[in-house]
């Protein structure tokens, strides 16, 4: 398999996750109005639900709005493949809701005084009821293909997202977006699971704007740019050739030396496989990055 190609099978988040257990948020949120920005007022005091949008790198096939105007309480939709790691919103405490009606295969994330976000038309679940997770965190298969066991009313492969208030209401999440009193950028899966995705990308693409003179999107879909400010950074860690954002085994026999600092211990061959990329994502999780 061609580096290019792992690349790509990291856009799709493919995972067979291992899950960390990062500590629930803390605070509560008592929503009395929106304001800009994304913060909930409550009891006086300003406070920011802090959820995400772990779906930003997809392509959104159905808005919030086309939801409304076809008579559904809201939802929206991002398209990607059955198989598609779904990483939480934000940290809560998970419920799978197996064939829920029109949903299908749903699974449910408690946040902070009862919030919740849900993902409809799984595939799989892969954690048990009260697992605690944090943001981030993998927490079930993304499915839709018609027909298919847990694709409800799906009619295409996709995740359907929304977001729930305490008091039993379906809101769409991107007016909710906070970030719980400073912000940053979640940390990746793929420490634990070795499967790169659209976080574990994020969080490169930071690290390269910091250090490297990256200038485009924090979006977590790497390309030339990318890929460029990779090899410029990877000139520290031995590589010699040039920044042409077309990496090969040069560029990443360097981030497996890079990955060798942080944990990993196989072979400086330039072939990435999982144990690289736990021991690069070591490295990229570090708070510094977020």
């Amino acid at each position: 398999m061609s580096e290019n190609h792992e690349a790509d099978n990291g856009r799709k988040n493919r995972s067979r996750t291992g899950m960390s257990r990062r500590t629930l948020l803390r605070g509560s949120v008592t929503t009395f109005g929106l304001a800009a920005g994304g913060v909930l007022f409550s009891a006086g005091s300003a406070r920011a639900l802090d959820i995400y949008n772990p779906f930003s790198a997809y392509q959104i096939t159905g808005s919030w709005q086309e939801h409304l105007d076809r008579g559904s309480l809201g939802g929206i939709d991002y398209g990607m493949g059955v198989g598609t790691a779904l990483p939480a919103a934000g940290a809560g405490v998970v419920t799978n809701i197996p064939y829920n009606g029109t949903g299908g295969h749903t699974v449910t994330i408690t946040h902070s005084d009862g919030y919740r976000t849900q993902y409809m038309h799984l595939s799989e679940f892969l954690l048990p009821d009260g697992t605690s997770v944090g943001k981030g965190d993998i927490v079930g298969r993304s499915g839709g293909a018609a027909g298919a066991p847990g694709s409800g009313s799906s009619t295409g492969p996709h995740v359907h997202w929304h977001l729930i208030t305490p008091g039993g209401t379906r809101v769409n999440p991107l007016n909710y977006l906070g970030g719980g009193g400073g912000g940053g950028l979640p940390k990746t899966a793929t420490e634990q699971d070795g499967v790169p995705g659209p976080v574990m990308w994020r969080r490169t693409q930071n690290w390269l704007r910091i250090e490297s003179g990256y200038t485009g999107p924090i979006d977590g879909i790497p390309g030339p740019n990318t890929y460029a400010a990779l090899q410029r950074n990877m000139r520290d860690w031995g590589y010699t050739g040039p920044a042409d954002g077309a990496p090969g085994p040069n560029t990443w026999a360097a981030v497996q030396r890079l990955a060798a600092t942080h944990g990993y211990t196989g072979p400086i061959d330039g072939v990435m496989g999982p144990n690289s990329w736990r021991g690069f994502s070591r490295f990229i999780n570090q708070d510094r990055w977020d």
